[in-house]
């Protein structure tokens, strides 16, 4: 059955806005966002409508900005959860997974011992591709440990979830030896001050041990989020950030932010066709890509969004690259980390695509000049001792054939020389045969040696 999933009109997980201490920003435009699925039917097939009611708009006065820079307290109230429920009838495999096709470097490493920090709207722990992957989960919203958006959810699975190909689910995370650090930084898909708590989130990341970070958020500058950026990469975190627009505060768009920040991978959406997704946006400064359209990613509850899309999917697609990397060369520093993943990617296919689509394989096993030889030892295969094989048993009929034919060689070579010398002098002699003369005892004492002419040679007495 092919998969199909409908808008749940109402329910989105998207690209999250935020406003910094010194502009306000509305949240990002859905052009990048990821749609909910519909409520699905007895039959396994969507239904026309989902049975869920659409949330509440948002009120068109902002809510008011707090007086400091200081993240804004978190709530105290109860948050329901208003999500359709995911897609559960029969998944194919995903045209993202065979592209990349990661599962190629697995052999060599699935991310094992990295930590991968997932700063989002957190994430459903009981899913079955997160069941177990969780390292830490730390709210900052007060809402609770649950992910009332869904965005998080296909975020962490997308970057480190379980392999479920055993389970009939051909569906796996890039990394999924890899352990997740949750950092729930809003707890839905508009969130004007989510924002503000973006600095801290990335400090806490970073403190909780994380090697990648991924941020699917597009937020306003400001000096606590570069300060905070600056913050990981002292704590060698290679941080990963959708490069999607924000919107300023005068309405127009403008750079997404920590993506354009440097030394951040900045990455823009590709479709199935290769080219760069409309909705990446050209305000901010691209890397590289990966896929971003027409996903297939978990949802909370235990179903799936077989329609997901946007620049956060394919920013969880390149973090579990650079989870696979970090496992792979565990002595390279967070920036040749950044520098191998950008070196190897396909090749630029157009304006906003950086240096193309993200490529596992060159990403770790290939040779990148100017590194450490001994830092990127661990991604080749493990080379053994040559072992050679015994000498057989001696066999008495093959030495005697052995030393037949080494005498008849020798005796060969031995008439060959012989024959160098014997026959050069019979031609001298006219091939006549010599003769010895010897006299009476008492006339000669040596004997006489007659000559090729037949004269004599020696001394006579």
């Amino acid at each position: 059955m092919r998969a199909i999933g409908l808008v749940a009109a109402g329910v989105l997980a998207t690209s999250f806005p935020a406003v910094s201490a010194s502009a306000a920003v509305v949240p990002a435009s859905a052009r990048h966002i990821a749609a909910a699925t519909p409520e699905t039917s007895a039959s396994g097939k969507p239904s026309a409508k989902p049975t869920q009611k659409p949330s509440a708009k948002p009120s068109a006065k902002p809510s008011p900005k707090p007086s400091s820079t200081a993240p804004p307290p978190v709530s105290s109230a109860p948050v329901a959860c208003d999500l359709a429920r995911g897609y559960r009838g029969t998944i194919t495999e995903p045209w993202a997974q065979k592209r990349l096709a990661f599962q190629r470097v697995w052999s060599l490493t699935q991310g094992q011992g990295v930590k991968v920090a997932v700063i989002d709207s957190g994430v459903d722990t009981g899913h079955p591709m997160l069941d177990g992957r969780v390292a830490d989960y730390t709210d900052l919203t007060g809402t609770g440990k649950r992910d009332c958006a869904g965005h998080g959810t296909g975020v962490a699975a997308l970057i480190a979830g379980r392999d479920l190909n055993g389970q009939g689910v051909p569906l796996t995370g890039v990394a999924p030896a890899a352990r997740l650090v949750i950092v729930k930084q809003q707890n839905a898909d508009r969130d004007e001050h989510g924002g503000e708590r973006l600095p801290g989130a990335i400090r806490k990341a970073a403190d909780a041990g994380a090697q990648v970070i991924n941020v699917s958020i597009a937020a306003a500058p400001s000096s606590a989020l570069q300060q905070a950026v600056h913050y990981a990469q002292d704590h060698d975190a290679v941080i990963v950030a959708a490069a999607g627009n924000a919107t300023k505060d005068d309405g127009n768009d403008g750079p997404a932010y920590p993506a354009s920040y440097p030394g951040v991978i900045s990455v823009a959406s590709l479709g199935e066709d290769g080219h760069r997704i409309e909705s990446s946006g050209l305000q901010s400064r691209v890397d590289i890509s990966a896929p971003g359209k027409d996903l297939t990613i978990p949802w909370p509850g235990g179903g799936y969004n077989p329609q997901a899309e946007g620049t956060s999917f394919a920013a969880a697609y390149v973090s579990g690259v650079a989870a696979l990397v970090r496992a792979g060369h565990p002595g390279l520093h967070q920036d040749q980390v950044v520098r191998r993943i950008l070196s190897t990617a396909d090749g630029n296919v157009g304006d906003g695509t950086g240096r193309g689509m993200v490529n596992p394989t060159q990403a770790v096993t290939a040779i990148v000049p100017g590194e450490d030889a001994a830092a990127t030892a661990e991604a080749q295969p493990s080379l053994h001792p040559a072992k050679l094989a015994a000498p057989s048993h001696t066999d008495g009929h093959t030495k005697d054939m052995a030393i037949g034919v080494a005498a008849g060689a020798v005796g060969l070579a031995a008439m060959a020389a012989l024959c160098g010398i014997v026959i050069p002098m019979g031609r001298r002699r006219g091939w006549r045969p010599g003769k010895v003369v010897l006299g009476s005892e008492e006339e000669a004492e040596e004997p006489i040696v007659t000559g090729t002419e037949g004269g004599t040679i020696g001394a006579h007495h």
